[in-house]
């Protein structure tokens, strides 16, 4: 299983297109909204999530969790206990974490890209603490995967699927999407 996180304000874009490619990667995906299950992006698209924060359940069956961006989203992904508990979860237990566009800070600044290929949106690069900074779109170092924002959320979501489904898979997706 796969948890997304939604919290209001979150980039419309790093949310769906990746959902979309787990779901193609026949991958149990679970969107979950931050403080309720009716939450809109920062674009002004609502969506409603499968559970709710308080309904997560961090077992054996969680894969990864994926962290869209998107502001003030991305803030209500770091501020979330949830959220914080989950990451902690992955961290602990060898799953994936995948984050995108601003949320790549929220990792920063818990201290779990030292030493670490990574990237974000531009300006956020300072709360990336300790990460090896780089011009790739999308960088996947050990369990955790980020990538610079909405313009690479295809590219992000077949990173995500070659991870948890494998690589043919995630490539004959990229065919299918038209992407090579």
């Amino acid at each position: 299983m796969i948890y997304v996180f939604l919290a209001n304000g979150f980039e419309e874009t790093e949310a769906i297109a990746p959902i979309d490619i787990l779901k193609r990667s026949e991958k149990e995906v679970v969107t979950v909204g931050i403080g309720g299950d009716k939450i809109t992006g920062a674009h002004g698209i609502t969506v409603f999530t499968d559970i709710v924060d308080s309904d997560v359940i961090m077992s054996e069956k969680v894969e990864m969790i994926v962290l869209p961006g998107g502001m003030p989203g991305t803030l209500g992904l770091e501020n979330s206990p949830v959220v914080r508990s989950a990451i902690e979860y992955c961290v602990q237990n060898g799953k994936y974490i995948g984050a995108i566009c601003a949320a790549p800070s929220i990792l920063g600044k818990m201290n779990l890209l030292e030493g670490k290929n990574a990237t974000c949106f531009p300006g956020f690069e300072q709360f990336l603490h300790g990460a090896k900074l780089g011009d790739e779109k999308v960088y996947t170092d050990g369990n955790i995967v980020t990538a610079k924002g909405a313009g690479v959320a295809i590219e992000f979501g077949l990173a995500l699927s070659a991870l948890v489904a494998g690589k043919a898979k995630s490539e004959a997706i990229r065919l299918s999407l038209q992407c090579k």
